[in-house]
């Protein structure tokens, strides 16, 4: 044995006991950061959506719950398609050279061919890696170093879903396969259906070959029902992948189909009790969270949560011809089509608004008529009064005026804001959208999802469209750039419909005309050519534009049924705010109609220059 001097020893000791305080913490902090192994052994297959939601969702949760990084591999064990002896061999090598080398913080069995097939190899494998586990049936014996999840079958509430959607139910047809794994659900839901038999009629179709299983079920009785239990392996020993069977199961019945299947899962089936995904996905991960995190596995119980959720397809339920309204409060109804509220709410929303607007401003214009027809009144009560009070009168009057301008004026100017909303913001995203669905249906879809993105294409740019016309028909920027006379040549050519002609004529307007008296020719055509076509069934309609040195004149006539002026209450909204618009710019408003020779409107503005205008206009 060496023996060093006490000088030595005493150096030696010192420096050992630097080197760990320097050290130490920085080999433990490194333990600590090192990026966690996780390795998924899972016996479904990779295009099972169970498969592809847990490989998605539970490395996130394990690396927000741990707050570092996972590597996270996924091994898929396909025994049930290659049952022989050497692909377990072929695959134990194969797990062997992959992850030699690599530490392995946990293993995730999905399973039970996953735990009896770790439970064979785990000490050539893993030795000393924790496991944690997710079965439908409890384990005979629970694996050293282990914990996990239970997830029990329910067979029975399935049926109750059943009977609630068919109170005529007879009978049931219950399907289950060959494997004794199958034979042991089998005999737990016959336990379980006892409680039913006074009711139906239960025929159990247990390990029969595919071929004459599905030509059995394709001639039931009426009242009927199948209900799929467990498919693993039929009578010629053929395998099979449980949910996949399970949509055939439900295509070839002539009767509706129900199951336990998860919930998120499309087979094809009307519905049952079945198994809610991402909350089975969730316990999962919290369980492996635990062991993560350095709690030992075998101190944390094996839990069996309940997951299930009743649940049925909205699709299946229609094809079945059964009654929504018996679906049980508190069943979740999967792939209901959105209604027209969901598509469009915010549509509908923005023109709501927009006609309470339009509807606000009519009000105020009306109880400010209003009230300048009672001041009228009152002065007109008397002679002398009269008389006294004309200065008084002309100077409520032109208040009135001036108030009546500027109301039209902020007319105008929240025409001109929601226009610039529907234009800049409304129809740009349903421009986006229709590239975005257009862009979609350029992708290899099913025949009917291509079909059903095609018509929500179509409909889009239909809502485009009226949303981009609405935007020009509430505020036409353009007149002021194309002036008056395109203006209505343009309104001419949009407005009417194929049957109603419309003639425009135009002599002597100057090249020059204010923009409020433009504005004012303008709606007032726009509310003469939209009252001809919903109302009089006018055939010709003709517009005329003449200027005089002093006046501008719009004439509007057609050949319709016409109507009587006096009998209008109140005038008519369009008329009076025909009339306003037309009093706003000093202007004067005829209007000749009868039943036999139709409508004739006649304005008259006298022209004046931008200096001349009422104070108070509001410049559109």
């Amino acid at each position: 044995m060496l023996t060093l001097p006490r000088g030595v020893r005493r150096s030696a000791l010192w420096i050992t006991t630097l080197a760990a305080c320097l050290f130490g913490p920085v080999a433990g902090g490194q333990e600590a950061d090192r990026t966690k192994q996780v390795l998924v052994l899972n016996t479904s297959r990779q295009s099972e959506q169970f498969s592809q939601v847990s490989e998605r969702e539970i490395p996130n949760l394990l690396a927000a719950g741990i707050g570092q990084r996972i590597d996270y591999y996924t091994e898929y064990f396909d025994a049930n398609r290659f049952p022989h002896p050497q692909y377990e061999k072929v695959y134990v090598d194969f797990l062997r050279q992959k992850y030699a080398g690599k530490h392995i913080d946990l293993l995730l069995m999905m399973g039970n061919v996953a735990m009896e097939f770790v439970s064979r190899h785990r000490d050539e494998l893993f030795p000393g890696t924790p496991a944690v586990f997710y079965s439908l049936v409890p384990p005979l014996n629970r694996p050293a170093n282990s914990t996990g999840l239970v997830n029990t079958l329910h067979f029975g509430p399935s049926l109750d879903l059943a009977l609630a959607l068919q109170p005529d139910l007879k009978h049931v047809y219950v399907v289950s396969g060959a494997t004794p794994a199958d034979r042991g659900f089998e005999n737990q839901a016959r336990t379980e259906f006892s409680r039913f038999e006074r009711r139906v009629e239960f025929i159990y179709l247990s390990g029969l070959a595919a071929k004459d299983l599905e030509a059995r079920i394709s001639t039931l009785p009426p009242h009927s029902a199948v209900y799929y239990v467990v498919v693993s392996q039929d009578a010629a020993g053929e395998n099979f992948q449980q949910m996949a069977y399970l949509s055939r199961i439900a295509a070839a019945a002539n009767a509706p189909t129900y199951s336990w299947a998860d919930a998120a899962v499309e087979t094809g089936i009307v519905g049952g009790r079945r198994r809610d995904q991402l909350t089975l996905i969730t316990a999962i991960a919290a369980v492996a969270l635990r062991v993560l995190r350095g709690e030992p596995a075998d101190d944390i119980p094996v839990s069996s949560p309940d997951t299930d959720v009743d649940s049925v397809d909205w699709r299946q339920v229609h094809r079945w011809g059964l009654d929504e309204s018996r679906v049980p409060a508190g069943t979740r109804v999967l792939f209901r089509p959105p209604s027209m509220w969901d598509q469009y709410k915010g549509y509908i929303i923005a023109a709501v608004m927009l006609m309470l607007a339009q509807a606000a401003l009519i009000a105020g214009l009306l109880v400010q008529r209003a009230k300048r027809q009672q001041v009228e009144r009152e002065l007109r009560g008397s002679e002398y009064e009269l008389r006294g009070s004309q200065a008084r009168l002309r100077v409520s009057y032109d208040r009135i005026r001036h108030l009546s301008r500027r109301l039209l004026g902020e007319q105008e100017t929240e025409r001109a804001r929601i226009a610039r909303e529907l234009h800049d913001d409304v129809n740009q995203q349903l421009t986006i959208l229709s590239i975005e669905l257009d862009r979609l249906r350029a992708d290899q879809l099913p025949i009917h999802s291509a079909e059903q993105l095609s018509r929500a294409l179509e409909r889009t740019q239909d809502v485009s469209t009226t949303v981009r016309n609405l935007s020009h028909r509430l505020h036409p920027s353009w007149l002021q750039l194309i002036g008056l006379v395109a203006a209505l040549d343009s309104l001419r050519r949009e407005l009417p419909p194929a049957h109603l002609s419309v003639a425009f004529a135009h002599h002597n307007v100057p090249a020059v005309i204010d923009q409020d008296i433009a504005l004012c020719f303008f709606r007032v055509a726009q509310e003469a050519l939209g009252n001809a076509v919903r109302h009089s069934d006018a055939r010709h309609v003709s517009v005329e534009l003449t200027g005089t040195p002093s006046s501008l004149e719009l004439v509007i006539t057609d050949d319709g049924k016409g109507f009587d002026v006096d009998s209008v209450p109140n005038g008519g909204l369009g008329l009076v705010s025909m009339r306003e618009r037309v009093e706003s710019v000093g202007g004067l408003l005829e209007i000749h109609a009868s039943r036999a020779s139709g409508t004739s409107l006649r304005v008259t503005v006298p022209t004046r220059t931008a200096e001349s205008a009422p104070v108070g206009m509001a410049s559109v």
